[in-house]
């Protein structure tokens, strides 16, 4: 707002001069080169001053031009430097070794200041697998302000590379005491992670999403996690602090099943059913799993096998459409001899043109072979069973494992474990399931081999003609036998010498008929 009412006022007082000057009398002559000129002063001076401009200026671009010509060369060098930078760039990002060595030679002639020079130069001697140059590039750059940050992220990717971790943390630890980043917070919560550090790995957390680094979800998910595994630390030496921090785990993430799980069962111990009831029923609409339904199901030690068979189904009606319930109230209906729920509960599983898993086959087998004592049907399924897909497992980076752990045993990562089941790499067709068993009363029905229609025995081939003399008949060739009569000679002819007569061989494939001692056999 001053410097408005500045501007303001300089302009009034040059309009003040200029009509002072109208306002004065007086006249201005000039005699130039034989021209003589009459004008006002204001004019005059107008045209002086305009004059005196146009000299000065242009005095002063010819003392500047030598320096003109200096700065557009420059320029011109600093614009194909960034060209051979852009260039250099690319080839590295494809993998073109050739081209980038050859962009970041010119660019480091033509800017060897560029930041972007000393990045193309790591770039390239990482490309061609050189770690001493992209190391000592890498440490050039923390040497410059503005890619500090940029060398430190490259200082520590070399250090992981070379499995140098304790180097690795050190610099992580440099790169986020001077601006908390994604990648520094990452790498100091899985150090910490990977040593069982959980004081120092929550605390990392909390710097992170103060750093609005992860949103607070995923902050509440690493806090669950951590207090999960510290109450696993204290589930035998201090069980009252485990069900603390396993209730504040449970109430940040309610869908991570080992908290909610591990609970339940330090309720149990202490003879909190109802409690421990209520965490399973919360948990398992969100996330059906094994382990929630076996603490759910024995959760009391003296239930009868048909009380635990209740258990099992008012706990699948909280997720009726989960293949996990009708297990769980299969694998009940088992132990306590009910076949028919069983079978009905598994039906739609293993139906025509569904894919079973092993334990769904392997459930299979047990209730033929408990239900019928069919052993030809328990082998069917269970051979089924080996060609079945697994069954959903604990995964974190390749590795799979019955027992969830907080952190991954691979690369140390928090919360690196997912309930998923194993990809094939070769999916077979879909099976048809095995035959439902048959009675007796079927077997019976079922008519004897005896009585049907017996096979006919294949056709004996012809025998092959017989040349006889031309001044002698030929006798006629024997009529066609079936294999199981005697092949006749013909009789002798005295007018010439006697015919070769081929016996007629039994096919291999052909049995013959047994018309004695038939055995009837049912199957």
């Amino acid at each position: 707002m001053i410097r408005i009412l500045v501007f303001l006022l300089l302009i009034g007082l040059v309009t003040l001069g200029l009509g002072f000057l109208v306002e004065q009398p007086g006249a201005m002559s000039l005699t130039w080169f034989g021209y003589h000129i009459d004008t006002s002063p204001l004019v005059g001076l107008g045209v002086v001053a305009l004059t005196a401009v146009i000299v000065w200026s242009l005095l002063r671009f010819i003392f500047n031009l030598p320096g003109l010509v200096a700065l557009t060369a420059r320029a011109r060098k600093r614009a194909r430097g960034h060209e051979a930078l852009a260039r250099g760039i690319i080839a590295a990002g494809v993998g073109d070794l050739n081209k980038a060595r050859k962009a970041s030679q010119e660019a480091k002639k033509l800017v060897p200041n560029e930041p972007l020079a000393l990045l193309l130069d790591a770039q390239t001697a990482q490309l061609s697998g050189d770690r001493d140059s992209a190391e000592r590039a890498f440490r050039a750059m923390t040497e410059k302000h503005e890619t500090r940050l940029l060398g430190l992220r490259g200082l520590h990717a070399e250090s992981l590379r070379q499995g140098d971790h304790d180097r690795a943390h050190q610099i992580a630890l440099q790169a986020q005491s001077i601006a908390p980043l994604s990648w520094s917070g990452q790498a100091l919560l899985d150090r910490y992670s990977g040593q069982h550090d959980w004081e120092a790995a929550r605390l990392c957390v909390a710097q992170n999403l103060k750093a609005r680094l992860i949103d607070k979800e995923t902050a509440n998910r690493q806090r669950a996690v951590i207090d999960t595994a510290l109450a696993m630390d204290a589930e035998t030496t201090d069980p009252d602090r485990a069900i603390s921090l396993l209730r504040a785990a449970v109430k940040k993430a309610p869908d991570l099943v080992p908290a909610n799980a591990l609970l339940a069962r330090l309720y149990t111990q202490r003879g909190k059913l109802r409690a421990a009831s209520k965490v399973i029923e919360a948990a398992y609409p969100k996330m059906p799993h094994p382990d929630l339904a076996r603490a759910y199901v024995g959760m009391r030690p003296g239930d009868s096998a048909e009380d635990r068979l209740v258990r099992a189904k008012a706990l699948a009606r909280l997720a009726p459409k989960d293949p996990e319930s009708a297990i769980v109230v299969a694998t009940a209906a088992l132990d306590a001899g009910d076949f028919l729920t069983a079978r009905e509960v598994m039906t739609p599983l293993v139906a025509m043109g569904e894919r079973p898993t092993a334990r769904m086959c392997v459930i299979m087998a047990e209730l033929e072979e408990r239900e019928h004592d069919a052993q030809g049907l328990a082998r069917e399924w269970l051979a089924r069973a080996s060609r079945a897909p697994r069954d959903p497992v604990w995964i974190a980076d390749g590795h799979w494992s019955k027992q969830w752990a907080p952190v991954s045993p691979v690369t140390g990562k928090l919360d690196a474990y997912r309930w998923t089941q194993p990809k094939e790499e070769l999916a077979g067709p879909v099976e048809a399931p095995p035959p439902a068993y048959q009675g007796p009363a079927a077997i019976e029905a079922t008519p004897a081999r005896a009585e049907l229609a017996p096979p006919q025995p294949a056709p004996a081939p012809e025998p092959p003609p017989v040349l006889a003399p031309p001044e002698t008949k030929a006798p006629e060739a024997p009529p066609a036998t079936t294999a199981s009569e005697p092949v006749k000679a013909p009789p002798r002819s005295s007018n010439g010498p006697e015919p070769v007569i081929f016996p007629l061989a039994t096919p291999p494939d052909d049995p013959g008929t047994k018309e004695d001692n038939t055995e009837t056999r049912l199957y």
